[in-house]
Order: structure tokens, then C-alpha cells, then sequence
């Protein structure tokens, strides 16, 4: 049996009345088209142990079988498709297990991604997400849930986004929700510069006794019953965006890199000690590119100032190496 360590961690910036990142394609989202060129790899290889058609009644006279059943796991190994059939459903408190090719690392920004396939922004069913770098050991991202927990969800009912935190399935089919490993790097649990398995725990969203809890204590509220061979979590891909590679003196460029002025007024300048004439693409939350330079060198001027206001991702490639920021135009 797998040991798996729970961390509970504080969150500076969370308060019980904040609201958090909107749906994918508004101002201010977090989430990550599939086709973003951030990605540079994703999950190789995959474990899945599935949970009940409805955890409240297990008897298999419910629904002729007790446990989901719809999709084979293999559909959740490389990109997500964003196609809704497309995808492994976990079923309540089911759990998928993902490796890569290559260990994540805890580069700049968002590491790794999850897909899950909600067919619009408010129908969202959800997960824990957990990392380990030995496939024994895992450690828990601290999440946060702001929906009321006094008048249950129903199998069809609506979840607002932003009242959501670092779980699996806050955004629609096609769109990730990104993690970083920066919130859980200190555990003495994991390397985060090795992260070798990453394990999504579905959430069972009932606020009776079978629910699950926030980091906080607070009950998960999302649909509930989902008593069909498709109900739970239903995982389309795990999409890497920071892992390590084989070169040791790029590996480590991670920790040289730094891109400045952020916020900027429409010039950014991109400083590294270690490597030189990288590519530059640039994309806004819908995981458009909307501007790319090649060749470019340590602190050399990039001009950005035809971008309107917003949040953008920057991602920098060459020869294997891949990193990403966020930066905010004025």
C-alpha cells in the first residue's frame, strides 16, 4: 500500500471571502489551452483504480455494476484531445496514477497541467491533485473551496469557477488547470526538482458523510450523485510544462533565468547566465500564440508593446530545455 503524506499548508494569499481565477478565456484566468506550446511533454505511462458509481450506495443493485467503468485508461496518456468521449472516468473517490518519460521540475510558473472534460464552464467535477518522487511518498497541493456546503449540488447541477482552488477540473474540456510546485516545495517528502508520479484522487462532492475536504476543513461541494459508468472525475491528460532533461548545464538553467520589467509598459528584456540564442512565443489565456522571436540573447530587448493589457505566458525553448513565466502587460 502506497504510504501517502497529507501536508496542510498555509496559503498567504487565501481568505474565506477571495474569490479566485475565472473560467478559461476571461481576464484573469489560469487556465491552459491544450494545443499551448507549453507543453513539452505529457504522461507516458498510467495506473487506475476506479471508484463507485455513487460511494452512498454500493450495493451493485443500484446500477448493475457498483464501480465506474467508462474509458480505458490509456485514453489519458499523451496530449488531451478535448474530446469529451475521449477520457478514463474515475467514479467516486477513484484514483489515476500518471508517469512521464521524464521527471517534472519546479521551473518558472506552472509545472504540469490536468485535463479533465467538462462540456461547459460551470459543470465542473473535481480532484485532488498529489505528487511523489518515488511513487511512495506523496504530497497533497493545498486546495480551497469557497462553494457552500448547506444545500447539496445535484448530478447536474452549476460550480462558479472562481470559488475553486487548486483542484483538478476547475476549467472546461480542452483547458487545463495548472499546478506549481513552488507551493510544496519545502516538504521534506518529495524532490520538486524530481517528480516522478502525480496521483488525481477524485473528489466525492456529497456535504453528507462520504464528502471530501478543502485544506481548510471545508466539505467539496460539486455534483452529486453521478451514478453512471462515466461518473467521477473524468481524466482527458496530464501535460508537462517545466521537466528535467539530460544536459546537466540547461537542467540547471532554471535557477538563472529572470525576466524583467514585470509588469511591463511594452519592453521586456530576459536575462540568463547559461544559455543563449533561445526561442521566445508568447500566448495569451486561450493558448494563443500572439508573438514569437528566435535567436534571441541574454538581456536583449523584446518589444511587446503591440500586446494589449493582461496576463500573457512566455515560454523558452531550445535544444530540450523549456521554461515558462507569466508577465503582465500594463
Amino acid at each position: 500500500m502506497n504510504k501517502i503524506i497529507h501536508i496542510l499548508l498555509f496559503i498567504p494569499f487565501v481568505t474565506f471571502s477571495q474569490s479566485y481565477a475565472p473560467p478559461a478565456g476571461q481576464a484573469g484566468s489560469t487556465a491552459i489551452e491544450k494545443d499551448s506550446p507549453l507543453f513539452s511533454s505529457w504522461a507516458t505511462d498510467i495506473s487506475v483504480t476506479r471508484g463507485y458509481v455513487n460511494i452512498e450506495d454500493t450495493t451493485i443493485e443500484a446500477q448493475g455494476s457498483n464501480k465506474a467503468s467508462y474509458g480505458a485508461p490509456t485514453n489519458a496518456l499523451g496530449p488531451a484531445s478535448g474530446n469529451a468521449a475521449d477520457v478514463v472516468s474515475l467514479g467516486d473517490s477513484g484514483i489515476a496514477i500518471l508517469t512521464f518519460e521524464n521527471p517534472i521540475i519546479n521551473g518558472a510558473g506552472y509545472d504540469f497541467a490536468i485535463f479533465e472534460n467538462s462540456f461547459n464552464d460551470d459543470y465542473l467535477e473535481f480532484a485532488h491533485v498529489e505528487v511523489s518522487s518515488d511513487g511512495v511518498n506523496y504530497v497533497r497541493f493545498p486546495s480551497h473551496s469557497e462553494v457552500q456546503s448547506d444545500v447539496q449540488i445535484h448530478g447536474f447541477g452549476s460550480t462558479d469557477a472562481r470559488r475553486i482552488y487548486n483542484l483538478a477540473g476547475k476549467y472546461k474540456g480542452g483547458y487545463g488547470t495548472p499546478f506549481d510546485l513552488e507551493e510544496i516545495k519545502d516538504s521534506s517528502s518529495i524532490d520538486a526538482n524530481n517528480i516522478t508520479h502525480v496521483k488525481i484522487i477524485d473528489v466525492v462532492g456529497s456535504i453528507g458523510e462520504s464528502g471530501t475536504f478543502d485544506s481548510f476543513g471545508n466539505k467539496i461541494n460539486e455534483p452529486f450523485s453521478t451514478p453512471y459508468e462515466s461518473g467521477g472525475f473524468d481524466l482527458d491528460g496530464v501535460g508537462v510544462i517545466n521537466q528535467l532533461v539530460n544536459n546537466e548545464s540547461i537542467k540547471s538553467e532554471v535557477d538563472f533565468l529572470k525576466i524583467f520589467p514585470n509588469p511591463s509598459n511594452g519592453t521586456i528584456f530576459i536575462e540568463s547566465t547559461k544559455i543563449d540564442n533561445f526561442d521566445v512565443y508568447i500566448f495569451n489565456n486561450l493558448g494563443q500564440t500572439v508573438l514569437e522571436f528566435h535567436k534571441i540573447k541574454s538581456n536583449q530587448s523584446i518589444r511587446i508593446d503591440e500586446l494589449d493589457r493582461g496576463v500573457y505566458h512566455i515560454a523558452l525553448i531550445k535544444d530540450g530545455f523549456h521554461s515558462s513565466f507569466k508577465v503582465i502587460v500594463q
